[in-house]
């Protein structure tokens, strides 16, 4: 008996029900980034493992799918290399190539080569697949897509104001209720400053962001743990506590950081990107969060979470300002901020949710049923008539029973089947029904378009 065939753990198929759901996930996310005036832009699906080596952290490096050279891969390795089994030294010698572990890096890449022909401020847009050769669990793939918008070249914050507008204009049209959290890494650092535990602010915030998971009392025992003072602990328990609408909070923020030069402008920036948010208006919740940290090595000023609201799911949305994007590339100073949209995640909350418009899996409009040649070919020329008029319709390919073609257009669930049988063909009409309603009615060919309206 042949063995089963079979995918790679942590990658998927998609059925054509699941694609069309996955695609209108992709089109409004497209359409909103194109509204804005973000430009799309694609990158290699492999890149240099010069480009990608180094940018992640060692654990990151480790999680790179590396791709073997072409032909004898083991040329350059000697036994001794081979018996020695030196992993990143023999990484060096057998793969030049590696898969994108992320749009950000690549973006990087494509800013610097291309620096002398894009217009800065430069807005582009990616919906492409990553890999990484992690463990795969539930929520956690080798393959998964990420949906990036960034703005690079500008120091501006009305950038962060449209990339937040943005966010509410996607969870709109998606029908998802959601929470956008906002914090500024300098706030942190700020924090970190006040209660004078500065060189420890990755524990701090690290620890403070559990306070939803495990509570204050758990998130004090930790920082005890990792060696801040009792002291910088106590002075920390205003900021754990805070509580309120957004002006409270700053309020808040700006008495108990007001011996931060740094904390003070965090929260500066804040203000403003809340106060032009809140005056364009939105339909999303927003809140200030002091415990959101998202990637603080990375991060420079304002950072962005989105979580969704009427399902158990983590960060659905996430994003910030970084100060020096293409440094790592030997291009300083350019500025940038962005957002990646978590498709999959996004997906699920959609499924768990069914809130995709009923005619989202419509790809067929019209089924044209084969009752012979002569109907077939008659059929077949009003099919090319309809197409060229934007409609999709199709012709059954075989003279089979009526009710064989009629049961795959139930199971394809398409809404209108047109019948030319040898009494229509004489009479030169079409027979339409509403597979919905049941209805059938008798129409002149040419108006078949107003009918399935």
């Amino acid at each position: 008996m042949a063995v089963k065939p079979t995918i790679p753990k942590g990658t998927r198929d998609f059925s054509p029900l699941e694609m069309a759901r996955r695609n209108y996930i992709f089109d409004t996310i497209k359409d909103v980034f194109s509204l804005y005036g973000y430009s799309q832009i694609e990158t290699p699906a492999m890149e240099n493992l010069t480009t990608l080596m180094g940018k992640y952290g060692e654990e990151g490096d480790k999680l790179l799918f590396k791709i073997l050279n072409s032909g004898d891969f083991m040329k350059d390795i000697s036994d001794e290399e081979a018996v020695e089994r030196n992993l990143p030294k023999l990484t060096n010698k057998l793969s030049e190539k590696g898969l994108r572990y992320d749009l950000t890096v690549p973006f990087a890449r494509f800013v610097v080569q291309y620096r002398n022909d894009i217009q800065f401020p430069f807005k582009r847009f990616q919906i492409q697949p990553v890999w990484r050769a992690d463990r795969p669990q539930k929520g956690r793939y080798r393959e998964f897509f990420q949906c990036d918008a960034d703005v690079v070249g500008s120091d501006s914050l009305w950038n962060e104001v449209e990339l937040l507008s943005m966010i509410d204009e996607v969870f709109s049209r998606l029908k998802i209720n959601v929470a956008i959290k906002l914090n500024n890494r300098k706030i942190l650092s700020g924090i970190a400053e006040t209660v004078g535990e500065a060189d420890k602010i990755t524990d701090i915030t690290v620890a403070i962001d559990k306070i939803d998971k495990i509570g204050i009392e758990k998130v004090n025992e930790e920082l005890l743990s990792k060696g801040v003072s009792e002291e910088a602990i106590r002075k920390l328990q205003p900021l754990l506590e805070l509580s309120g609408e957004n002006e409270e909070k700053l309020t808040a923020l700006s008495e108990i950081l007001k011996d931060s030069q740094t904390g003070l402008k965090g929260i500066e920036e804040l203000k403003f990107v809340v106060d032009n948010f809140d005056s364009l208006g939105h339909n999303c919740q927003l809140d200030i969060d002091v415990s959101l940290a998202r990637g603080l090595n990375y991060y420079t000023g304002c950072i962005i979470e989105v979580k969704a609201l009427d399902v158990e799911i983590g960060s659905i949305t996430g994003g910030g300002r970084y100060d020096n994007l293409t440094g790592v590339f030997g291009l300083q100073g350019v500025s940038g901020v962005g957002i990646s949209f978590g498709a999959d995640r996004i997906y699920d909350v959609m499924n768990r949710l069914s809130l995709y418009p009923e005619d989202v899996t419509e790809n067929v409009k019209v089924l044209f049923l084969n009752f012979g040649e002569k109907e077939a070919l008659a059929s077949a020329k009003l099919v090319g008539k309809l197409r060229k008029e934007g409609i999709s319709c199709e012709l059954y390919p075989d003279n089979a029973k009526i009710k064989k073609q009629m049961g795959y257009a139930d199971s394809l669930k398409i809404p209108f089947v047109a019948m030319i049988g040898e009494t229509e063909l004489q009479e030169n009409v079409v027979n339409l029904k509403n597979m919905l309603t049941g209805e059938q009615q008798r129409i002149p060919a040419a108006s078949i378009p107003s009918a399935i309206l």
